[in-house]
């Protein structure tokens, strides 16, 4: 190698492996390194292999380091928590004022500021950079999503934007906000990845268990819905699942194999999280968190189906009703956990100053990541119109949408309740759809009870103020009103 690298990246697992080639295919020379020497000889072999692409291992940090040229721009592609800070560490010790590193991992955003905090008196930027598009998208163009300080995206931009999926408008990639920011609407990105595959699976339990379609005919359902409103990844790949025979007995399709546990990483529980910290409502993400709690206690589940007892008679619906319902319940479900993710990401931007741009998100959200769908460019359309949108389900084009089919939603939730199937995400997905447009909801009697037996006082619907109720001969006079309702959120 006579000149210096473009860019290194350090973590060669199979993510690591493929971003790296990725860059390299785009012309740019990448040095590789990992503390398992023999992913560094692996890598530069596939390298080799692909067309012999520009790719070049180092044995250790320092000769890493020193085989880049400055400013230096460094990915770190590690398990997230303690080997990110211990590579860090090590690394920190040969950059220079000016270097970049770029953690393209799925971290807790606060551990990203923390970083960038501890490498600000070195003058190293830190950005913390989601990727989605799992393998695949790592080697043919991910979803980026970087948070850092701006200096240090203009320098890498030139190499990420030509790296990135490409859509009709552009990279997908883009400048998100300070650090921080980038971690968290990978987060949430995830998120919403957990409401989506939820609500399909939902879908897919009525079509087997109350309509008693095989996996051929699912899978052709969904190939269907493929082509129309519902386009998109998940949907492509549910498709593609259910047809898929087993590759192991040769006698049905695969997915009747496998155990019904589902695993989860923690980014899904994070943006539950952060929905309460923020005070925004998430119900749909949060059900399909609790569904897979629920899916990990199998055997509590195996006992309990001997005891507990559902519905004996279902409801006689027909069949190809049930399946247009379906189509029409799926689409306004995801509409409305796209509005729930949306509304963390913009709580969260507003209280710490980040100024992400939703219209944005949805941009660099429609190639390359897991929840890629034709929906993105009606709701990028949305935030565009309206940068102050409060929440998308009043946007016109979608609140029309969600009024036309709330009535084959309604039939779906209804079929599933009377038939003993549980649908969390469709049912939460509707739930909220029904108090938030409602303009009076009981809540006033809550706050009724809070004032009675907590004295937290109240707010009229006559008169402004807070006010607190002598609701019977036991309660006294509370005196400071304002000082009753300190702390609240």
């Amino acid at each position: 190698m006579s000149d210096l690298c473009d860019i290194g990246l350090w973590g060669l697992a199979v993510m690591g492996q493929n971003f790296a080639l990725n860059m390299a295919s785009h012309g740019f020379k990448v040095c590789v390194g990992n503390r398992t020497l023999s992913k560094v000889e692996d890598t530069v072999k596939r390298a080799k292999a692909e067309n012999n692409l520009p790719v070049y291992g180092a044995l250790s940090v320092e000769e890493f380091v020193a085989k880049i040229s400055k400013p230096r721009k460094i990915v770190i592609l590690v398990q997230a928590g303690k080997p990110v800070d211990e590579t860090i560490e090590k690394m920190s010790q040969y950059l220079e004022s000016g270097d970049t590193i770029i953690d393209g991992g799925n971290e807790w955003y606060p551990n990203s500021i923390r970083r960038a905090e501890g490498l600000e008196p070195l003058g190293i930027h830190f950005v913390g950079m989601g990727i989605s598009g799992g393998e695949e998208g790592a080697r043919h163009g991910p979803s980026l999503m970087p948070g850092g300080p701006k200096k240090a995206y203009d320098m890498i931009a030139p190499i990420m934007k030509k790296c990135a999926a490409q859509v009709n408008d552009g990279a997908c990639f883009t400048y998100l906000g300070p650090i921080g920011a980038g971690n968290y609407v990978k987060m949430v990105h995830n998120g919403i990845e957990y409401g989506d595959m939820q609500l399909i699976s939902e879908v897919y339990d009525v079509l087997k268990r109350i309509v008693g379609m095989s996996n051929q005919e699912m899978s052709e359902v969904f190939s269907k819905w493929n082509e129309g409103e519902l386009s998109s990844y998940l949907i492509e790949i549910t498709s593609k699942i259910l047809a898929k025979k087993d590759d192991i007995t040769s006698k049905g399709e695969v997915v009747d194999y496998i155990l019904d546990k589902t695993g989860m990483k923690g980014t899904g529980r994070w943006t539950v999280q952060e929905a309460a910290e923020q005070s925004v409502a998430a119900p749909t993400i949060a059900a399909a968190l609790d569904s897979r709690y629920l899916s990990a206690r199998k055997e509590e589940r195996v006992k309990a189906s001997k005891i507990l007892k559902g519905p004996t008679e279902i409801p006689s619906v027909s069949k190809e009703q049930i399946v247009e319902d379906l189509q029409a319940a799926l689409y306004a479900a995801k509409v409305i956990s796209y509005a729930q993710g949306l509304g963390i990401i913009k709580a969260a931007s507003e209280k710490n100053g980040w100024n992400v741009n939703l219209g944005e998100c949805a941009r660099i959200w429609k190639g390359g990541c897991i929840i890629r769908a034709k929906l993105l460019d009606k709701i990028q359309a949305a935030f565009e119109t309206d940068k102050n949108l409060a929440n998308l389900v009043i946007d016109p084009s979608f609140s029309s949408e969600l009024n036309v089919r709330q009535m084959p939603w309604r039939r779906i939730v209804t079929l599933c309740v009377a038939s003993g199937i549980a649908c969390p995400s469709l049912c939460a997905s509707l739930n909220y759809f029904d108090q938030y447009r409602r303009e009076s909801l009981p809540a006033n009697l809550i706050q009724a009870q809070r004032d009675f037996f907590g004295g937290h006082t109240y707010e009229r619907l006559d008169r402004d103020g807070q006010f607190h109720c002598l609701w019977d001969d036991a309660h006294k006079d509370i005196g400071d009103l304002n000082a009753r309702t300190t702390g609240e959120l």
